[in-house]
């Protein structure tokens, strides 16, 4: 048995020891067991501490999820060390201002061939929360935000905090880490398939034909995604040219999902299970739990997680959360409260989330969330993709103004006319759309498969 004398990830170990000869990680359509993945997390181990690399040290790693990346994540932090995942395809300008930050010690960059090369910067770490994680002697991931409103903020976690044991034994599954090498929900994808003893599906192009081709190929039955990449795979529909009877849950997170895309997958993939995840980089990821595949109605369950609502408004303490900002001043109250910025329903024990407060639109005083008018928009026919906004008007404080790209040509003045009448009878009038924008781009999206969303 390797690794018997894990300092920290002796659940783990032990977990990959009980499935030794199964699939941990299937990339570039080869497998690699769990077998493979302990005796790498060994070799990594031990080159660790042939170079010297101490507990606390800043290690960035350059790439995305592959054998070596995943093995020299979980080997770093059995090491202690605090561990910063970077896209490789994220700009050299972007990268040097994180490692700038992040006060970087050594880069592990791992190229598309799974080959790695190793660099040291030798900086010197000073931040209080680094030394505080040192003295505990825990090893710790940073995460950027998108920095959608503002500036990026390096996020500090206590790794440990967000590796949890399964409550119960899991049967066998195949999840697709569809969610990115540096973002809290593809961590917590890739943490959660592992933890469970089952196998993570890998892609190297995040396009509907390819995630489709790779449901056909492996087998695939948890699909974890965001509603615009469901939204796109809806638009394309490549779905028809592949087998994807194997799946069986397809979660959906990182924004809210529109109602009307919600019943379309609903629609398409009436035996697969739908169900929304919650979380935020600043917080983990949530369990949660949806009243049903067809709700956007979900309670928040999970020992030691408290919410309540102020103003509308999600507030949180989770024994997820993280340490703080590298680059800012702690947003936690002096008891620990976090507030979100997620307006939010309530119905009993069960929330809706409604979108972020930054996205909420004031006109003539009256509160107005996109995801709604977008949902309703998104319902008629020839609509491809629509994304709400405002723009600032002296009378009305904004005015809503909607960017939408037809699937098929048609007249400006017919759509508009026929998005007026379709509006009439399910918006209130200061909802309906004042101005309309015809785009001839079809993706309205981030880099993260996320709503590109703008306030003029």
């Amino acid at each position: 048995m390797l690794l018997n004398n894990s300092k920290h990830l002796d659940f783990l170990f032990s977990i990959f020891n009980e499935n030794f000869e199964k699939d941990a990680i299937i990339w570039k359509d080869q497998n690699y067991t769990y077998g493979w993945l302990l005796e790498r997390i060994h070799f990594w181990c031990q080159l660790i501490e042939s170079k010297n690399i101490l507990s606390g040290t800043t290690v960035a790693l350059d790439g995305d999820f592959s054998p070596n990346s995943i093995a020299l994540l979980l080997a770093l932090a059995e090491k202690s060390c605090i561990i910063m995942p970077v896209l490789y395809t994220l700009n050299s300008i972007q990268k040097k201002a994180y490692y700038e930050i992040a006060q970087i010690d050594w880069i592990f960059s791992i190229n598309e061939h799974d080959e790695i090369q190793t660099k040291c910067i030798a900086k010197t770490v000073t931040h209080p929360l680094y030394l505080t994680l040192k003295e505990q002697g825990h090893p710790g991931l940073i995460i950027f935000s998108s920095g959608t409103s503002g500036k990026p903020k390096a996020i500090l976690h206590n790794l440990l905090h967000l590796i949890r044991k399964p409550e119960t034994k899991r049967p066998s599954a195949k999840m697709l880490n569809f969610l990115l090498f540096d973002h809290m929900g593809g961590v917590d994808t890739l943490l959660k398939t592992l933890s469970s003893g089952w196998t993570v599906v890998t892609i190297q192009e995040r396009s509907p034909d390819a995630i489709c081709m790779a449901i056909e190929t492996h087998q695939v039955e948890i699909l974890p995604v965001s509603p615009t990449f469901l939204n796109l795979l809806l638009l394309s529909q490549i779905h028809q040219n592949y087998d994807l009877s194997s799946l069986k849950v397809i979660a959906y997170g990182t924004e809210p999902m529109p109602e009307s895309t919600l019943f379309k997958v609903k629609s398409l993939f009436p035996d697969v299970k739908l169900f929304q995840t919650y979380g935020l980089s600043e917080l983990g990821v949530f369990p949660v739990k949806s009243k049903s595949s067809d709700s956007l109605w979900v309670k928040i369950e999970g020992d030691g997680i408290e919410y309540r609502i102020i103003d509308g408004i999600l507030h949180t303490k989770t024994p997820s959360s993280m340490l703080g900002y590298l680059n800012e001043a702690s947003p936690f109250t002096e008891d620990g409260w976090f507030n979100t910025g997620d307006a939010v329903e309530m119905d009993g024990e069960y929330l809706k989330i409604l979108g972020r407060k930054s996205e909420i639109i004031n006109v003539g005083g009256e509160k107005v969330y996109p995801i709604e008018i977008e949902s309703i928009i998104q319902e008629m026919n020839n609509v491809g993709s629509v994304t709400v906004y405002g723009e600032k008007n002296p009378i009305m404080g904004n005015v809503l103004c909607t960017k939408v790209h037809l699937l098929c040509p048609e007249s400006n003045k017919e759509f508009l006319k026929r998005l007026k009448l379709y509006c009439k009878d399910k918006l209130q009038p200061y909802k309906i759309p004042v101005r309309v924008i015809f785009s001839e781009e079809s993706l309205q999206y981030s880099e993260r498969f996320k709503k590109a969303r703008q306030h003029q």
